[in-house]
């Protein structure tokens, strides 16, 4: 029996019935399939004996995933919303790597991009309540955004000072051969990170160097604490009774009420 266009595009993109779930499962075991390959065929002694098999490999599966992009397009009835949208790219770059590395070398490697499809477990086994909480999150990125960007403007300030206070006082014969390498240093030592590359070899290089340490501790924190208070504000905001809230398990909407059977922001139907 073949099946309609639109009971194959019910199948392909939706999963509250058992034959989109099989779908869905049986590409999410593809896509496993495919990022083990690419880990293992990146280990040089498997390389030099199975090569030519995680190649074949891999080609197998970029054929079977470009099967299934090229179906989403004819599927779909808002092409461009569906090629623009992050799954749609994802669904993209998850096959061009391997078409590249027929003119670039090693380039099937960045397949590992798929596991990004894997984010499509959320929606197929149902974790609305994990799609609210990321929700959740984004929306407290983004509203310490300006806040952030404030912050980051002043820190590189403080590095463009203080890298180039060490290109005068340290000089290139320390290594500071310009005031972009006292910008990396003095980044990778406000970062607490330390690599140890390039060091103060002067009383007043290493005072500096004592005083922008002691910075960073203090400038980790603050954008840990902007976001912070930002979501203990938005938490304040949601309902008394968010844990009978219903979520979507779509879009992740969180503010369902308990007689919604459809999503007032996607307009899918709420499984019971």
């Amino acid at each position: 029996m073949i099946l309609s266009k639109r009971k194959l595009a019910h199948i392909v993109f939706e999963s509250n019935d058992k034959a989109s779930r099989t779908f869905d499962l049986v590409l999410l075991w593809l896509i496993f399939g495919s990022i083990i390959t690419v880990i293992l065929d990146s280990v040089g002694e498997l390389h030099l004996k199975y090569g030519k098999i995680f190649y074949i490999m891999e080609l197998a599966f970029t054929f079977i995933f470009t099967l299934e992009y090229l179906l989403r397009i004819w599927l779909t009835s808002k092409t461009l919303r569906y090629v623009t949208s992050f799954y749609g790219i994802v669904d993209l770059l998850a096959i061009l790597p391997v078409y590249l590395s027929f003119f670039i070398i090693n380039t099937q490697l960045l397949s590992v991009i798929r596991a990004l499809r894997l984010l499509r477990v959320i929606r197929i086994l149902k974790l609305g309540r994990y799609l609210s909480e990321a929700d959740f999150l984004r929306q407290s990125l983004k509203a310490s955004a300006a806040k952030i960007q404030i912050f980051l403007f002043s820190v590189l300030t403080i590095v463009l000072i203080m890298g180039t206070l060490m290109f005068v006082v340290e000089g290139p014969e320390h290594g500071y051969t310009s005031i972009p390498v006292g910008m990396y240093w003095a980044i990778v030592t406000l970062t607490t990170v330390g690599f140890g590359d390039i060091t103060p070899q002067t009383p007043i290089g290493q005072f500096l160097a004592s005083l922008i340490m002691l910075m960073g501790y203090a400038i980790i924190a603050v954008p840990t604490g902007i976001v912070s208070s930002e979501m203990a504000r938005r938490k304040r905001k949601r309902p008394e009774h968010y844990e009978d809230v219903k979520s979507c398990t779509y879009c992740g909407f969180d503010q369902l009420e308990k007689g919604d059977n459809f999503c007032r922001k996607c307009g899918e139907k709420i499984p019971d």
